[in-house]
């Protein structure tokens, strides 16, 4: 099974998105093989259709530019980039991410652009999972948890495929521990 680590970046504004939605921006993952080994990444700006303009607290947050979606593939093109990378026609793997958003946000951008949803339903939600293996009260927001684990968070908070890495280094550390079926 291939273990496919990811995290997404969306629009996103101080309040309500304007007409009602956020897009992927930036789509970041690490391919994890059956022995825990890191096997390759995938990294993809995309380019935002409905509100194609970041916002100032998006650019801020993120520190994706306007120019770099501009320069990217929408996201049908962009998803079918990804998809062939997790080769879903002749592998056998799982999504995972921090939290239920970056699954749900992939559903909803395959929805907006009358994509089929159904590759993303093989989903792993390692939030829930690593605060039940900790037995903590809380769920812990990612950066807390990789420096609760010994590890220093590399790379930007809040960009795609950092995200991706120092997830994944909390998966592959706990590897034998996840029920992912």
């Amino acid at each position: 099974m291939n273990y496919i680590i990811f995290d997404l970046e969306a629009t996103c504004w101080l309040g309500r998105p304007p007409k009602g939605l956020n897009e992927i921006i930036e789509i970041g993952a690490v391919k994890v093989n059956d022995y825990a080994e890191v096997e390759s990444t995938f990294i993809q700006f995309v380019k935002p259709t409905v509100n194609p303009v970041l916002s100032d607290f998006c650019k801020k947050l993120t520190s994706i530019t306007q120019q770099q979606v501009n320069r990217a593939k929408t996201y049908p093109e962009a998803i079918q980039d990804f998809q062939d990378w997790i080769n879903i026609e002749n592998e056998n793997y799982a999504l995972i991410s921090w939290g239920k958003y970056d699954r749900d946000q992939l559903k909803s951008d395959c929805v907006l652009h009358h994509l089929d949803t159904s590759w993303a339903d093989q989903h792993f939600n390692l939030k829930p999972a690593y605060s039940k293996l900790k037995s903590l009260k809380n769920e812990l927001g990612l950066k807390k948890a990789v420096k609760q684990e010994g590890f220093e968070f590399t790379g930007i908070h809040h960009r795609a495929i950092s995200d991706a890495e120092n997830l994944a280094k909390i998966f592959i550390k706990y590897f034998k521990e996840w029920s992912i079926g």
